[in-house]
């Protein structure tokens, strides 16, 4: 209650800020073709677009869940640093905090955690999709999995992010230490399942300093999905290699905060540019503004794979609803967070910066969510 109440006169103050209001008059994008349009004006369309989607989720952004509100705000923050998102980062500092505080105090012993771990496993048995299916199946024989990679980790490395630390993080490192993580990264059939994720997960890891299976990761997914196979492939498991893909670029990136080296990853941009036809047509908004904005982290604008994926999203808008919608043309603004801030990310591309920080950002974390410190 405590915490709600801390950031609430702050999220009520920017509901009625000007910097959320909706203009009257969006910009209509140019019809024109790439080929067609000359460069400054395509860009701007793509820009226009941007706004567009932009202006019909920060109507709106507070009535989201604190988990989609957080991860719009971060996002967006990182691109502007603009203040208006403030709010929105609170929210989510405060939904690590409450995560982690939760871990150290009643979800830390073996015991617990199994607990923990069938209660989150029951979630996806329940479900009827063939992904969720899937995951249950392969992961009900590592259970702690939920736990550890899907919950704890993730947590862990946000708050890293901003400068801070659990007021137990020692205590919580000692959890990770308890297992061996390769069991997870390099074993196929998690890979199959969890290809994006793992990838996030690694990258956790080594971010804050713990076991490092960047390495072992990356070469246990070359060899689940060689490129050679690509054709029989079902579509999902194509989508899932290829959220895999951009995964590993956006985790190195630390999400958005410093730019990839093309060389490093020269398997992966060189990939993309042989399959750029066959991404398009078989994975969905999400994948494809994904694969554009990896070429974007590595300084690529002028690729022609950008220009590709920007105007299959820009094709994809539902103009009348200010969105990407999903495939079955879906525009609810909840379950579509995540395929239009990308969208946004893709169109009006901002660079990547290292920010918001307890060092360089400190009028953000004037009032850090109880159980989190700063490093």
């Amino acid at each position: 209650m405590k915490l709600l109440q801390a950031g609430f006169p702050l999220i009520i103050s920017l509901l009625v800020s000007p910097a959320f209001a909706v203009s009257t008059s969006a910009n209509v994008p140019s019809t024109e073709s790439a080929s067609a349009a000359p460069r400054s004006a395509v860009l701007t369309s793509y820009q226009q677009d941007a706004e567009l989607i932009r202006q019909t989720y920060e109507s709106q952004l507070f009535t989201l869940p604190a988990f989609k509100m957080g991860h719009y705000g971060l996002r967006m923050y990182r691109q502007t640093q603009d203040d208006k998102y403030e709010a929105a980062i609170w929210s989510d500092m405060a939904r690590v905090a409450s995560r982690l505080n939760h871990f150290a105090t009643e979800v830390h012993t073996p015991e617990q955690i199994q607990v923990y771990t069938e209660k989150r496993a029951q979630k996806y048995r329940q479900k009827t999709d063939d992904r969720s299916k899937l995951r249950y199946s392969v992961t009900k024989s590592k259970p702690e999995y939920f736990y550890l990679g899907v919950d704890l980790l993730g947590s862990m490395a946000r708050a890293n992010e901003y400068g801070l630390k659990h007021r137990d993080d020692e205590k919580l490192r000692q959890i990770i230490r308890r297992y061996d993580f390769s069991d997870y990264a390099s074993d196929p059939d998690m890979i199959r399942a969890w290809a994006a994720q793992l990838a996030n997960q690694v990258y956790w890891l080594r971010q804050l300093g713990e076991q490092d299976v960047v390495g072992e990761f990356i070469k246990a997914f070359r060899a689940t999905y060689p490129d050679t196979q690509d054709a029989s492939l079902s579509d999902k498991q194509f989508m899932n290699k290829i959220y895999g893909l951009t995964h590993i670029i956006f985790a190195a990136s630390e999400y958005y905060q410093k730019p990839v080296n093309e060389h490093e990853f020269k398997w992966i941009y060189d990939y993309y540019r042989a399959n750029i036809d066959a991404i398009l047509e078989r994975t969905k908004e999400d994948v494809i503004a994904e694969v554009g904005i990896n070429f974007l982290l590595a300084g690529l604008d002028n690729d022609p794979v950008v220009d590709k994926t920007r105007a299959a999203i820009q094709k994809a808008i539902d103009r009348k609803a200010g969105m990407v919608p999903s495939v079955d043309g879906e525009t609810e603004l909840r379950d579509g967070e995540h395929r239009n801030v990308l969208s946004i990310m893709l169109l009006d591309w901002r660079g990547a910066k290292a920010v918001p920080t307890v060092s360089k950002q400190p009028h953000i974390f004037d009032s850090i969510p109880y159980g989190l410190i700063a490093k």
